[in-house]
This record gives structure tokens, C-alpha cells and sequence, in this order.
């Protein structure tokens, strides 16, 4: 059997938005090198100032390079047909896949990673990074954070794995039986043997026990899976594949649970990998401010983060239709509520009169706010799960075993639940599913 051993250095993280800087390929039989081969490439875009720092490439000594167009021919003949090999496999296998497709050529090699194996085969050393690795085995590694160098180390440890696997675990990865080769190399097989196939909310974490990413799914282990084994080369994957080292989750009764905690938890914790619901607001509120000569007013504006509206909206029509039903109800002014631009009218003439009339419409949106539970399956078979809405606003959610008991009373109830925070993304799916389900509401006082 023949390996290609390869490593790479890069102007950036992912394949889709970097290039290569400089190639090493160590073609080795398992006990000693047959062939070397190592170059310079030029990415035809600058070198990120922390990358030279890191690798002592500057732009100069690629400026010269073959760009990897010119020499993807030759890197496809040394990788086909043999095992591709490396320290983090996934990150170097998606950088010369991606351009070597670039290029017209279709690489589709069955691949090992150094970490996952020595973490197999050489169990028990204080650590697995190529550096810690080659200074803990008595390994030659000149030229840190260059290809050649790195390139060489790594044939070196991979001759020592396998004159120590004496348990198969070479072959047993080579034939797909440990599911390991799309892990992220510090990620143990049982934590993904561990997850469930039900609803629920997972959490990927870095070495150092931080949370770095909230996910919700309709299936755990299914989702989790996906984001390492799919073909993607986007920045998301391959900073899951290089940070994430462990991985825990909570169940949940429905899809809309698992939805909800998850925006609430990525509101707790902020992982620096998700980056959707941060911003997110309705885009229409109701807003009432009061004028120069005291008048308070009603309008429909976009929505702000340092303002609270008294409602929101995701249209501007579902709030105008909102406001002139206030305009009705309360004999309220079409130009005071910015509706229309008459300015003879007679609604107004008194400051706290028309003031009242506001204050009196306001505390009548309030209570038509509703208060409610949404009823669905647990997570077990002889419980329910329960969303509680009160006076419009998310309260929380949790699981009841005695439906008649504990919902006795509001106060009641709550204490059975789990209270989360409030926001309006929440609340908008709460709605979206209570209204398109009626019968799983039950209306509360």
C-alpha cells in the first residue's frame, strides 16, 4: 500500500475564499519515503500579514510560483491511486480537492488522519498536535509551519503507527468501519454514538470548554452529522473540523421547542459561530412618543433596538390595519397616528382629552394580547409538552404530567416550567404555529 503524505500552508482557513502558498507530498510505503515533492505556489492574492508571521512565506517568495493551475497535473499523479495522509486530514484534503477540481481534475482518494490514529494506536500522550507529537516520539521536525518540513514529520509519525497497529486500526478506518474519516480529528467516535435521533438542540464545543456553536434539529444525530460529512468547503465547516472537540445536546418534545431553545440559548451564550438571530427584529413596530405641544401620537415605524413598541409587526400593512382599528375604537385623529395629512381636525382640541383617548386605546391593545398554552407531545410517551404565551409575551416552556393539576392556574403552571427570555423572534414562532394549529392551544385567564 502507498501513502501520499501531504501538507499544505494557505493563505486562509477555507478553500472556497483561499489559496495555496507552498505544497509538500511525501509519497511513503508504510516504512520509509519513495518520493518527495515540494513547491512554492503563488495565490495570486496577498499573503494575510499573521500567515507570514506564521509560516515565514511573504508575498515575494511566491511572486515567482507556479500558480497551482500549473502544477495540478503533477500533484494529481503523485495522489492517485495511494491513501492520502495528514495531520487534520479534512482541512488538507478540502484545500487540494477544491483545487485540483479548479483545475480539471477529479480527486476521489480514501484518506487517514495522523491525530485520529495516533489518538488509536499511541493512546495516552499528553498531546497530539504534529509538534507535541514529534517532540514526545523523538521525531527530526525542522521547518515548523512549512509544507516540507511538516510534510516530513508526518511521514515519520505515520511510520511508527503502523508498526504499532497491531489492532487494525489502519485498516479498520480504510474500510469505513469507525465512521471516523469525516470527524474533526479531536471529536471522540462514542460522542457522536451518543447522540439522539429525536428533536432537540446540540452544542459544539473547543478545547477549551466553550461553547462555540447552537444548533437545533428534527434529528440530532443526523444534523450533527451532516456538518462534517458533506462535500462543502465553506469557512462554517472547516472551523467546526479544526475547533470542535466535543459535543452535548438536550432533547426535546417538538421541532418548535427545539427551535425556541435554541434561540434563546444562542442569546445566552453568543457562540462565535452563529451569526443569524443576532440582529434579528421584526421590521415594523407601533410606537407612541408625545409632540411638542404635548399631544401623544401613534405611528408605525421601522423597528429599532433602543425603542420598545408596543407591538410588532413583519409588515407595514398588518400594522396599519392594526392602528386603524385603534382609530376607530377610539375616535382617534388620522393625522395624530400619521395616517393621513389633514389638517383640520376637530379630534384633538384638548391635550388631555385626546391623551386619555391614547392611553385608553394602549391599555386595550394590551389586553387583547393573549394569554395561552401551546399543548403538543413530550419528550415521553405519558407526558405533554407546553409553550406558555401570557399577556402576549413568551414566558417559557417545560413538561406536564398531570395536565389537569398543573395547569390549575397561572402560577401554578409556571412553576412546572422552564422561564426563558422574551424576544420577538420567539414570539413570532410561537404565533406562525399556534394559529396554523388551534387545537393544540388552550386559552388561559
Amino acid at each position: 500500500m502507498l501513502y501520499a503524505v501531504v501538507d499544505i500552508e494557505t493563505t486562509g482557513s477555507y478553500a472556497a475564499a483561499n489559496g495555496i502558498t507552498e505544497i509538500a507530498i511525501v509519497i511513503h510505503d508504510g516504512e520509509k519515503v519513495l518520493n518527495y515533492y515540494e513547491s512554492f505556489v503563488n495565490p495570486h492574492v496577498p499573503i494575510p500579514y499573521f500567515i507570514q508571521k506564521l509560516t515565514g512565506i511573504t508575498d515575494d517568495m511566491v511572486a515567482n510560483a507556479p500558480s497551482f493551475e500549473e502544477i495540478a497535473g503533477q500533484v494529481y499523479e503523485l495522489l492517485q491511486d495511494k491513501v492520502f495522509v495528514a495531520h487534520n486530514v479534512n482541512f488538507d484534503y478540502s484545500f487540494v480537492k477544491y483545487h485540483l477540481d479548479r483545475a480539471g481534475y477529479e480527486l476521489s482518494t480514501k484518506k487517514l488522519c495522523t491525530v485520529r490514529l495516533a489518538r488509536k494506536v499511541l493512546p495516552g500522550l499528553p498531546g497530539y498536535a504534529l509538534g507535541k507529537l514529534t517532540h514526545q516520539l523523538g521525531i527530526t521536525h525542522t521547518m515548523r509551519h512549512r509544507a516540507g518540513g511538516d510534510a516530513l514529520a508526518t511521514a515519520d509519525l505515520l511510520a511508527i503507527i503502523v508498526a504499532k497497529d497491531k489492532a487494525g486500526a489502519i485498516s479498520a478506518a480504510l474500510k469505513g468501519r469507525t465512521g471516523e474519516s469525516y470527524l474533526p480529528p479531536h471529536l471522540p467516535l462514542e460522542n457522536i454514538a451518543e447522540l439522539p435521533g429525536t428533536p432537540g438542540v446540540y452544542y459544539f464545543y473547543n478545547a477549551e470548554g466553550k461553547v462555540i456553536y447552537v444548533g437545533k434539529a428534527v434529528n440530532i444525530r443526523k444534523r450533527v452529522k451532516s456538518h462534517f460529512s458533506n462535500n462543502k468547503i465553506n469557512r462554517q465547516k472547516q472551523d467546526f473540523l479544526k475547533e470542535t472537540q466535543k459535543i452535548s445536546y438536550k432533547q426535546c418534545g417538538t421541532e418548535l421547542m427545539a427551535h425556541i431553545l435554541e434561540s434563546a440559548e444562542i442569546r445566552r451564550l453568543w457562540p462565535i459561530h452563529n451569526r443569524s438571530q443576532r440582529g434579528y427584529l421584526p421590521l415594523f413596530g407601533l410606537f407612541v412618543y408625545e409632540d411638542r405641544q404635548g399631544f401623544k401620537r401613534l405611528a408605525i415605524e421601522k423597528n429599532r433596538q433602543a425603542t420598545k413598541p408596543l407591538y410588532t409587526f413583519n409588515t407595514i400593512i398588518e400594522g396599519q390595519q392594526r392602528l386603524r382599528e385603534l382609530i376607530r375604537e377610539f375616535d382617534l385623529c388620522n393625522r395624530m397616528c400619521n395616517i393621513s395629512t389633514d389638517c383640520e381636525c376637530p379630534k384633538h382640541d384638548n391635550v388631555m382629552e385626546y391623551n386619555r383617548r391614547i392611553d385608553d386605546a394602549i391599555a386595550w391593545l394590551q389586553k387583547q394580547l393573549p394569554t395561552f398554552a401551546l399543548l403538543d407531545k413530550g419528550i415521553d410517551e405519558d407526558e405533554y409538552s407546553c409553550i406558555l404565551i401570557q399577556n402576549g409575551n413568551f414566558v417559557g416552556m417545560g413538561y406536564l404530567t398531570n395536565r389537569k393539576e398543573q395547569m390549575q392556574n397561572l402560577e401554578t403552571l409556571k412553576k412546572n416550567l422552564e422561564l426563558l427570555q422574551d424576544n420577538d423572534f420567539i414570539r413570532n414562532l410561537v404565533y406562525r404555529h399556534a394559529t396554523a394549529n388551534p387545537e393544540k392551544c388552550v386559552m388561559l385567564s
